[in-house]
């Protein structure tokens, strides 16, 4: 029970850290990543207003017609395609990628090579 805990608290550090060189303009709003243990979540942010842009989830409509699990790299996909395609919608390209404090693998970076295939640059 403790080590989770701690667990969370070394990635919430390092998400910290990643924050403080990672941030997002409107030239190029920031992909933020949450991953739980079922579910992942990506949104958009613009840092200098605060403001979300575009967020997509295996909790959408549109991922849960695609009969996947969020908790699972083809569902991690899903969630990259369907946030490239909201941000390209609403016109944004350019993406600068804050991976949460997670480790670039695994779903977090199945997530993100879905979004560079789909038409996200970062």
């Amino acid at each position: 029970m403790i080590k989770r805990i701690d667990r969370d608290a070394a990635r919430q550090k390092k998400h910290m850290r990643i924050r403080r060189r990672v941030v997002g303009n409107q030239e190029r709003p920031r992909l933020s990543v949450f991953r739980s243990l079922n579910h992942i979540y990506a949104q958009v942010i613009n840092d200098t207003t605060g403001q979300t842009l575009v967020a997509a989830s295996s909790l959408d409509n549109e991922f849960k017609e695609a009969n996947l699990s969020g908790g699972n790299i083809e569902g991690a996909q899903k969630v990259g395609e369907l946030v490239a395609k909201k941000a390209l919608e609403k016109g944004i390209d350019k993406v600068v990628f804050d991976r949460g404090g997670y480790i670039y693998h695994g779903r977090v970076a199945a997530l993100a090579e879905a979004a560079r295939e789909a038409g996200l640059q970062f």
